[in-house]
């Protein structure tokens, strides 16, 4: 017996990446080359190149291309977007598609489906993929996540983002597209949840634990802080600090991993040294403080609050 010849080569675009059965036909590949040992299926219309290692990206847009009427949408939506989510998130590989109630629903491996009212507005599309804008992902969001972290994630959507670093000037979205957003869908799964985290969003936060430490200071009755505090108001050069009290001259500074660098602890001691010397009381809280949920944190901040 003969041995199989090998499979001919897959064309380059199609071999390092999921492709849809409308892309490999478009590339001529026939049906019994989709049948060869180097490629699997990954449910209806959509191929898997052998050896191909996850990335969601890449899988989310041939899922996208595979399901017409669909979209990306609620936790992968949020990756995608580069949003904020708790750390019991992180690494997950299932993908969420959502599709409006006249197509059938989603029925994929791996694939978690939500049958939804959505608006035309409500569903965009970024790098290929159709996904859910920024305000209706935090809206689905509000079933899964508890309301602190729906809060976190909406202050990462109204905060004002840094050009150079970011690439764009505006924010994903502003409260009162949030509230628009809400109002469209009066009877979701998860609205009463949105409505009340609404009302907890603030702009000003750079980071989700800046906003669980904000929400732990009020949770145990204190004020709630002004945001990016600096020592002198409205001057584009005084130093700011994340969180403070300015009437008791509190200031409080979450370092998350960033601040490892030389360059930005250079620029965080002399931001110290001035808010010390300005006779405030500083506190510096981190990612020891956050798995704390910030309970010791907030209870030293509430012993000086009460010395001032």
């Amino acid at each position: 017996m003969g041995r199989m010849r090998p499979p001919a080569p897959l064309p380059a675009h199609l071999s390092a990446a999921p492709f849809t059965v409308h892309e490999a036909r478009a590339a001529s590949l026939s049906a019994a080359r989709l049948r060869s040992s180097d490629l699997a299926t990954a449910g209806r219309l959509l191929y898997l190149p052998t050896g191909w290692e996850f990335e969601l990206r890449g899988l989310a847009r041939a899922l996208s291309a595979a399901t017409p009427g669909a979209w990306i949408s609620h936790l992968t939506a949020a990756t995608l977007l580069g949003l904020w989510l708790p750390p019991w998130y992180r690494g997950c590989r299932e993908l969420h598609l959502s599709k409006p109630k006249a197509l059938p629903p989603v029925r994929r491996a791996g694939v978690v489906g939500h049958t939804v009212l959505a608006f035309e507005d409500e569903v965009m599309v970024m790098d290929g993929i159709r996904i859910s804008t920024p305000a209706r992902t935090w809206l689905d969001l509000a079933r899964p996540l508890p309301l602190e972290d729906l809060v976190a994630v909406g202050d990462q959507l109204v905060r004002r983002p840094r050009p150079e670093l970011e690439g764009r000037r505006e924010p994903w979205a502003t409260l009162p597209q949030l509230h628009a957003m809400m109002a469209r869908h009066p009877k979701l799964k998860g609205i009463v949840k949105a409505r009340k985290a609404a009302e907890l969003i603030r702009p000003g936060a750079d980071s989700a634990p800046e906003t669980l430490l904000r929400l732990a200071l009020t949770a145990i009755g204190l004020p709630e802080p002004e945001l990016q505090v600096q020592i002198i108001p409205q001057d584009p050069y005084s130093p700011a600090a994340d969180l403070g009290y300015r009437k008791q001259r509190v200031a409080i500074q979450y370092d998350g991993g960033h601040h490892l660098s030389r360059e930005q602890q250079t620029r965080d001691n002399r931001r110290d040294e001035a808010f010390n010397s300005a006779g405030w009381r500083y506190f510096k809280f981190n990612a020891n403080d956050l798995a704390d949920d910030f309970r010791r944190a907030a209870c030293k901040v509430r012993l000086a609050l009460q010395g001032r």
